[in-house]
């Protein structure tokens, strides 16, 4: 398959693009930033556009020729009406032409953060009240993905493009490549620097994620893709909690000496914490990731990298 991968050199994106590549596809990757992984610009089955979100001329260009299209990056703005054209638009528009490049399949990658409060019951069925403008902006994407079911006029008098939507949770990792990059959240790396600094750890009592692995997430949009799954929701995290209290212990075993100490602040948070229900792509993908190994990994690689 000719697959078209938006957001290729980011943390997620080069993650699938690894897959997709291990799985024999060959990949156009779209990106502002086509140096920013090396070893993929050497790779004979990658090609690059150049390329935001925005440029729609270039992005349709690219598509040409393309089987699949799953799209990764993301869009940013400070007001609703920013987020909406950088984000929301974008997505539509990507829609749009990869429906016309003839793409027999399209992922959306959105967000937990579309469903936003928690609630008893989190699976792909609950309702989504997005707290914030993210949440918003990828729940109406997922709004169009799912909505562009119908023929319409002249232009698409029919839609066969199998839809489908990923929402990830936490994701972390090291590099997928040597050259590659790492998750934005610096979090992992203050703690690491607090444990060699003697300084102590400042947590929330109780925070926690259902944690997932760059590949584990990877491994889902495989799934997703070679499936003949058409306008489903999958939730893209692991089956079980983990604390960064769990994760700034870790830190602290690997420097027994170390003065610091974990040092809690208590918002009230409930000891059981709620849960997605990641029920689903066990069911139909025979997928549980439990991100325990990988997170000791990325641990002692997040250790080794601070000075």
């Amino acid at each position: 398959m000719r697959v078209f991968v938006t957001g290729g050199t980011g943390f997620i994106g080069h993650y699938v693009v690894k897959a997709l590549l291990e799985k024999g596809h060959e990949v156009v990757v779209a990106t502002r930033h086509p140096n920013k992984v090396p070893s993929l610009c050497v790779n004979p089955n990658v090609s690059f556009v150049q390329a935001s979100l925005t440029d729609f001329e270039k992005m349709e260009e690219g598509l040409k020729g393309c089987d699949a299209c799953i799209h990764i990056a993301l869009g940013w703005g400070e007001t609703p009406s920013s987020m909406l054209m950088n984000d929301t638009r974008a997505t539509v528009m990507l829609l749009e032409m990869a429906a016309r490049a003839g793409c027999k399949k399209f992922i959306m990658t959105s967000s937990t953060a579309a469903m936003g409060r928690m609630r008893p019951s989190m699976r792909e069925v609950t309702s989504n009240l997005p707290m914030d403008l993210y949440g918003a902006t990828k729940a109406a994407g997922e709004a169009f993905v799912l909505g562009f079911r119908h023929g319409y006029g002249k232009n698409f008098p029919e839609v066969t493009m199998q839809r489908n939507i990923i929402r990830p949770g936490y994701t972390f990792g090291n590099p997928a490549f040597p050259d590659g990059c790492s998750q934005p959240d610096r979090r992992f790396f203050e703690m690491a620097q607090a444990v060699k600094e003697d300084r102590d750890i400042q947590i929330i009592k109780n925070d926690g994620t259902q944690f997932i692995h760059a590949s584990q997430q990877a491994e889902l949009y495989m799934k997703v893709l070679e499936s003949d799954k058409n306008e489903e929701i999958f939730l893209g995290l692991g089956s079980v909690w983990i604390s960064w209290k769990e994760i700034a212990q870790m830190m602290l075993a690997l420097r027994p000496e170390s003065k610091s100490k974990i040092v809690e602040t208590d918002l009230g948070w409930g000891d059981e914490p709620m849960l997605f229900d990641v029920q689903k792509i066990k069911d139909q993908f025979g997928l549980v990731f439990d991100a325990h190994d990988f997170m000791a990994g990325h641990v002692k690689w997040t250790f080794d990298q601070v000075i």
